[in-house]
């Protein structure tokens, strides 16, 4: 394995699909809320724009389907049904091996960071509770906190400022195809993790550096990486 930790200061970990196992419900939810608006969202298309803002994802789906721009008073409508349903529904459940590769992560002396496209104020106050002792909302990157979201390098470039750390001393962890070409955009070695349905070719075709199948690999293999 070419890969290594050696020399890394931080670790920035994405939210949904890593540290928790929140995918299905987010995209019961898009494609519920969507369908309210006349617009279709499919589980893929869900998956494949994971991490982006709702605007994005938004204006997405109607470019795609041939169809006027929506206003952001539209956006912001279609995007509170879309929470309204999320909050409604059970709350999901931290991601199997995420607890121990943040534990492996602070052992190693790297700085924990997340930074997430997700808007859901309830689950960003979750992550600091369940996470309690790795993560703060100093070192988090949320929507609220780039104008651009991912695809673009912002919201990681935003988290290599606030840790005070280069891109050469930073490690991604990311699930989905989106959020890759984000931090490899921003110059960071990502490593994928494809907690998803998507086959793998299309996370390793952003450019990551490695792919694991599931938090709990990458929990167990993180020692092989120094």
């Amino acid at each position: 394995m070419s890969f290594s930790l050696t020399n890394k200061r931080a670790v920035l970990f994405d939210m949904d699909g890593v540290l928790y196992d929140s995918m299905p419900l987010h995209s019961k939810a898009w494609s519920m809320a969507m369908a309210d608006f006349g617009f279709k969202m499919s589980p893929t298309d869900v998956y494949q724009h994971e991490g982006c803002t709702g605007a994005y994802t938004i204006n997405w789906v109607c470019e795609r389907d041939g169809k006027d721009a929506v206003s952001d008073e539209e956006i912001g409508r279609i995007y509170g049904r879309k929470t309204q349903y999320f909050m409604a529904m059970p709350p999901a459940q931290m991601m199997p091996g995420a607890y121990e590769v943040m534990q492996k992560a602070k052992a190693s002396g790297l700085q924990i960071q997340v930074v997430t496209g997700s808007g859901q104020g309830g689950l960003i106050d979750r992550v600091q509770h369940d996470y309690q002792g790795f993560v703060t909302r100093r070192l988090m990157i949320t929507a609220f906190d780039v104008k651009r979201g991912k695809p673009y390098p912002d919201p990681y470039l935003k988290g290599l400022e606030i840790g005070g750390i280069s891109a050469s001393e930073a490690v991604v962890i990311e699930n989905a195809p989106l959020g890759i070409r984000s931090s490899v955009a921003a110059g960071i070695d990502t490593i994928a993790v494809n907690t998803g349905p998507l086959p793998d070719s299309m996370l390793l075709g952003e450019g990551p550096v490695m792919l694991c199948h599931s938090m709990s690999e990458l929990a167990d293999m993180w020692d092989t990486l120094y």
